[in-house]
């Protein structure tokens, strides 16, 4: 991979990750096909990727059609070696609270969106026996703060259908990466949203209203830098520096603030085994 030139087609290019990731792969020689819902918005950056030699169309994630996108790219000779999905926003407010558009807005862009572009692909790699995607998630999906509720189950579901999925299209050479993403400075504190609903009066006092404030305020202090963590994911796909040797791994966790939650994952898991081990292994059928 590392001596190999990839075409790598990025979505939510318009800052953040997927900007500093196109220009991480631009600067290894790389062709990058970017992708934002509406580029007219950002014409100096679609400016400086295609100076480079790259590509920057309009896409919204959010489209029942949006897999044609791939479908016409692959028609016209633009071969995708690396589908990285990254577009995305949160929804801010307590389960209770969410009305359904608002639920439904959130799983079309965190999970039906990658899902159509991941479908859409596929046939491409496994017809060349090559590929990678790579799905962008977050530590929410281990577990997230309150208020994060439905982004969090939107990402913890793509990250277990691509772990099903990368044992689907092993066989064909397809590698599947899913990053473990902490907190970045990137613009997602900046553009906070919440619910429509206002908070029940019994929220009032609670973590849940505190989070809602702290979240409003902006004063989210980022723990990493998202071009060092960009750089890593780089070179995880092309098995350069900190991915020598590592090309076959699927999980990548990011972020000093991600170590305390695998620990609490494994804690979580490792309690539920301990306490209910002998409960666990005794509702087998009865044998004659």
């Amino acid at each position: 991979m590392s001596t190999m030139k990839l075409t790598w087609l990025i979505t939510g290019c318009s800052s953040g990750f997927g900007l500093s990731l196109a220009r991480i792969a631009q600067a290894g020689g790389h062709k990058v096909i970017a992708t934002s819902r509406n580029p007219l918005r950002t014409p100096d950056l679609v400016a400086e990727i295609e100076s480079k030699g790259g590509e920057w169309v309009p896409l919204d994630v959010d489209s029942p059609n949006s897999g044609d996108f791939i479908t016409e790219l692959e028609r016209r000779g633009e071969h995708i070696d690396v589908l990285v999905n990254n577009a995305g926003y949160s929804i801010y407010a307590p389960v209770e609270t969410f009305v359904e558009e608002e639920v439904k807005a959130q799983m079309e862009t965190m999970y039906f969106g990658p899902l159509r572009l991941i479908r859409a692909v596929l046939p491409h790699m496994r017809q060349r026996k090559s590929g990678i995607i790579v799905n962008m998630s977050s530590g929410a999906s281990l577990d997230g703060i309150p208020t994060m509720g439905v982004y969090a189950g939107a990402k913890a579901g793509l990250d277990a259908l691509t772990k099903i999925l990368a044992k689907e299209v092993a066989p064909f050479n397809i590698r599947t990466l899913t990053v473990v993403l902490g907190t970045f400075n990137t613009n997602m504190p900046n553009s906070v949203v919440l619910g429509k609903t206002p908070l029940p009066e019994d929220y009032k006092g609670t973590f849940v209203e505190r989070v809602q404030d702290f979240l409003v305020s902006g004063q989210i202090k980022p723990n990493g830098d998202k071009d060092k963590a960009m750089q890593a994911v780089y070179q995880i796909v092309i098995g350069e520096g900190v991915g020598k040797g590592h090309q076959e791994e699927k999980l990548l966790p990011l972020g000093s603030d991600i170590t305390p939650r695998l620990k609490g994952v494994q804690d979580y898991l490792g309690h539920a085994l301990d306490v209910f081990d002998s409960v666990t292994n005794s509702v087998g059928i009865d044998e004659d």
